[in-house]
């Protein structure tokens, strides 16, 4: 009876051993899989992180544009009064050279 228990016994041995690997095996890819996971999610958040400075960059952008803008409407504004005010001197130098009255708009 022993011999005919013995090889039974080394078959379930093996087998045994067969699910293990193949245990160690699923073990040893979800790590891996999870592994993976996380750089993905890792980069993720980068290029969210990436997107958020982006958009606050943009923000800045924008914001500097429209401060430019706006001092150039001021710069404009006052050459437009200097030129009117340098127009209004001419007519007025004309008029007392050539004895004729200024003319106005």
């Amino acid at each position: 009876m022993a011999d005919k228990v013995a090889p039974a016994a080394e078959e379930r041995r093996v087998q045994s051993e067969r699910l293990r690997e193949k245990a160690e095996t699923g073990r040893e890819s979800a790590e891996q899989v999870r592994r993976e996971h996380e750089d993905l999610r890792l980069a993720a958040e980068e290029a969210r992180h990436a997107a958020e400075e982006a958009r606050h960059a943009a923000e800045e952008s924008r914001d500097a544009v429209v401060e430019a803008v706006a001092a150039t409407a001021d710069s404009l504004s006052a050459t437009l009064e200097q030129v009117k005010t340098l127009e209004e001197a001419r007519r007025t130098l004309r008029a007392l050279q050539g004895g004729k009255p200024p003319e106005s708009n």
